[in-house]
């Protein structure tokens, strides 16, 4: 269930202009000092990973890998990407609540 508000949120995000979609952009937003959280696709390839995880590391940038696929997500956002940028703290605390409340699910 939470995995849907988590899709729902990166929805509102979109249409309220504070994501970076795909590794590029993200990439810039991050290396601006822009990016509040970094999200990334279950499925996203380990060689793209390891390049977002040192980027991530060097900017101070938390990164949290989701459950869901590209597609998945494609699907939520009408685009199909692998790698989020989120670009406003507000946002950004309240995936991480989503987050953290969908892996404690996950573990019981």
């Amino acid at each position: 269930m939470n995995r849907n508000k988590l899709l729902s949120l990166l929805g509102l995000a979109r249409r309220a202009g504070r994501l970076s979609l795909g590794n590029d952009p993200a990439m810039e937003a991050m290396q601006k000092g822009k990016t509040a959280l970094l999200l990334v696709a279950g499925d996203l390839s380990p060689r793209t990973l390891k390049g977002l995880c040192a980027a991530a590391e060097e900017t101070h940038t938390e990164l949290l890998i989701m459950e869901e696929t590209m597609d998945n997500i494609g699907a939520a956002l009408g685009k199909r990407t692998g790698v989020i940028a989120v670009n406003d703290a507000g946002f950004a605390d309240k995936m991480r609540a989503i987050y953290r409340e969908t892996e404690q699910e996950s573990n019981t």
